[in-house]
């Protein structure tokens, strides 16, 4: 087990970032710099931020190297607005902060929300970002104590965990404005300058100061922004659910005994079944190797393979050569599925047991506030509270609380 004592030597090597999005970003304290230089805080480097979005939008090519720096920096910013309104924050506190908003997406496997519960059944990258936590608090000797309180909301300190995982999160404020920025979507760039320095703490939760509901408010819309029109884009969907089933049409091979050319981290987690149950020690260490390149570099392998499934899909990504997608408001008619998967299979002179890699449908949502998670509650200058919900006078944000559900079914192009 590795020591935790730092050379005073390092204090010479600590970073300062150039963002496009913040500009300079100092990393001063000497453990957060050391998690960074950590091997598994670089894989972040490679796992896109927005998965397989460059599909859709060129410029969303940023990792999550890029998103949790961006995180650490707003961090910084709300404990120094906090301190300022006599908001007692401790070093220690404050250390323990920027480390669980550093660490929170270590849990990412290979394009981050593409392939969650695809590589491992049932368990959330939040679980693994935990399980990665704990074990470097092991390497590190218990430095990372109290960050995984604060983490796992067991500090008894609520607003700070509000601010690693509540609904005006550090976590949310970032990725709004980067993927906007990257992406090239406007309606994402919120203020975030702003909605910080109108952050306060009232009876040990997280408030927005009046001053700040417009605010708010142009927050809540963005988000709802974003979802309908990058994160579920019908396009990212669609090629989404192709890697997912490249992937299974690839371990339904290997674990029938044929061999695939892939790296040896990938094919750990595709010729066994991998859950919470066997999602041991040495699974966790090889997770910490596995990014994007393992995936495409496979993908351009398997183009040539001689299976047609196998080949055909991974073709379809490389070359983004992308199945049709079809997006309503209601369930899709179970005898217009079985009319598309007829035809499909007539045209492809597939068997049954095969149309599942070509014809499948699903379901997304969007719920841009969730008032009854966590609510964002207003402080009045006389100190009441009051939910946004409530405090807003736009009939859009009540509206915006409410589930939206859309359905879609994917089937190879030219078919209808």
């Amino acid at each position: 087990m590795k020591s935790t004592k730092i050379n005073v030597n390092i204090l010479k090597k600590l970073k300062i970032f150039n963002d496009p999005i913040y500009g300079f970003i100092a990393v001063r304290n000497p453990l957060i710099y050391k998690i960074i230089e950590h091997p598994y805080f670089q894989r972040l480097r490679r796992i896109s931020q927005m998965g397989l979005s460059y599909l859709v939008y060129p410029g969303a090519h940023h990792t999550r190297f890029h998103h949790v720096l961006g995180c650490t920096y707003l961090m910084q910013k709300a404990v120094e607005t906090l301190r300022m309104k006599d908001v007692d924050i401790s070093k220690a506190e404050e250390e323990a902060l920027t480390i669980a908003i550093l660490m929170h997406d270590m849990g990412h496997g290979p394009y981050s929300h593409a392939l969650e519960h695809s590589l491992i059944k049932g368990v959330g990258h939040e679980q693994i970002s935990l399980r990665i936590m704990q074990l470097l608090n092991e390497e590190y000797e218990g430095a990372l104590d109290l960050a995984i309180k604060v983490f796992k909301g067991e500090y008894h300190r609520g607003f700070m965990n509000q601010l690693i995982s509540g609904q005006l999160d550090m976590d949310r404020m970032d990725y709004l404005k980067r993927d906007s920025f990257y992406s090239g979507v406007a309606e994402g760039n919120i203020n975030v300058e702003r909605l910080i320095t109108m952050l306060n703490v009232k009876d040990d939760h997280l408030v927005v100061e009046v001053k700040g509901i417009y605010s708010v408010e142009k927050f809540i819309m963005a988000r709802r922004f974003m979802y309908w029109q990058v994160y579920l884009h019908k396009t990212g969907i669609v090629a989404e659910c192709v890697l997912v089933k490249i992937l299974d049409r690839a371990r339904e091979m290997m674990q029938k005994g044929q061999e695939l050319d892939c790296s040896d981290t990938l094919k750990l987690f595709l010729s066994q079944q991998i859950d919470h149950a066997t999602f041991d020690h040495m699974t966790l260490e090889a997770f910490g190797h596995l990014d994007d390149y393992d995936v495409m570099s496979a993908l351009k392998t398997w183009s040539f393979h001689e299976d047609e499934i196998l080949s055909g899909l991974s073709r379809s990504i490389v070359n983004r050569r992308l199945p049709k997608i079809e997006m309503r408001n209601e369930p899709f008619d179970a005898a217009y599925v079985d009319k598309v998967r007829s035809k499909v299979q007539q045209r492809l002179k597939i068997n049954k047991g095969e149309l599942d890699y070509y014809v499948y449908q699903g379901i997304v949502e969007n719920k841009a506030y969730d008032h009854k998670k966590d609510q964002i509650q207003i402080m009045y200058k006389n100190g009441k509270l009051k939910d946004i919900l409530n405090a807003s006078d736009s009939a859009s944000i009540k509206a915006l609380s409410m589930t939206v559900k859309k359905y879609y079914l994917c089937y190879p192009k030219k078919i209808l």
